[in-house]
This record gives C-alpha cells, structure tokens and sequence, in this order.
C-alpha cells in the first residue's frame, strides 16, 4: 500500500516530468533558445525531428529513424506526443494514456542511440519510461486536476 507520503512525491515527479515534456514542446515550436536556436524553430518552418533524426542517430535502428527523419507526418506526431503527455503529466489529466504513450515516446527516443553512449546499461530515456510505468500502474493520483473531475462528479 503506497503511503501518502509517497503518492505526493510520484505526484511531484509526474509534474516535473510533464514540465520537461511540456518544454520541449514550446522550445521546439517557438525557438526559446534552449535546445532550440531561435529561428530554427518549428514554427520558423524547420522539422522538429529531421536534424536529430537524420544526423544524430546510431545503431541497428538509426536507417529506420533517416528513413522517417523530417517527415510532416512524424513531426506531428512528435509534436503532438510532446503537448499531449506533457499537458497529461503536468496537469494530472488522463495520467494512464499520457504515462503510456510518454513510455512509448521516451522508448522510441531512446533507441535512437542504442546501445547508450553516456552510459553501457541505462540511459535517462529508459529511467523516465520506468517510472511513466510506475505512475500508469499508480491507483491513485494526488495533485491531479483528475481527482478534482471525479470529487465534483461523486457531489
């Protein structure tokens, strides 16, 4: 039975979590000039996948990943991914579709480049998709705007 204490601290990192979707989504669209230079942003016209996809990626999978690399169909979906899991975590909304699909996401990034480079076992992708796992398996949800719908609806 998972404590209060520690249903508050899932909370907390499903939060931070949808925050770092949530960012990647505005700094891929607008440029903020983080991981994304201004005028290289989604909106400026540039693929938010074809750089990474096409250059950056290694490995057994990296000929699918050229192949799909600035599709309008896969940055879409990307894009979407990002806004839609991140909008999940961060708000507490729809958490088991948004920690399932963020699990699918962070597993396609991750093999990317496989086998990891930064470390020979486990990489941040597969430590995020765990815990995704951990949070779509969690009974209950505290900070959720989740549990405020189902409060008003049980009145």
């Amino acid at each position: 039975m998972q404590t209060n204490k520690s249903l508050y601290a899932i909370a907390a990192t499903r939060i931070a979590l949808g925050f770092i979707f949530l960012w990647s989504f505005f700094d891929k669209t607008f440029g903020l000039g983080f991981s994304t230079a201004s005028g290289k942003a989604w909106l400026d016209g540039v693929s938010p996948t074809g750089y990474y996809l096409s250059k950056m990626t290694a490995g057994p999978l990296a000929g699918f990943y050229h192949s799909i690399a600035g599709s309008p169909v896969v940055d879409w979906l990307f894009m979407l991914g990002l806004l839609g899991i991140g909008l999940s975590l961060f708000l507490g909304i729809l958490i088991r579709w948004g920690a399932i699909a963020g699990t699918v996401l962070t597993i396609l990034l991750g093999l990317t480049v496989f086998p990891p480079t930064n470390n020979p076992l486990i990489d941040n992708h597969a430590v995020y998709a765990l815990f995704l796992i951990a949070v779509s398996l969690s009974a209950e949800h505290k900070l959720s705007l989740q549990n405020i719908f189902k409060k008003s609806n049980a009145s």
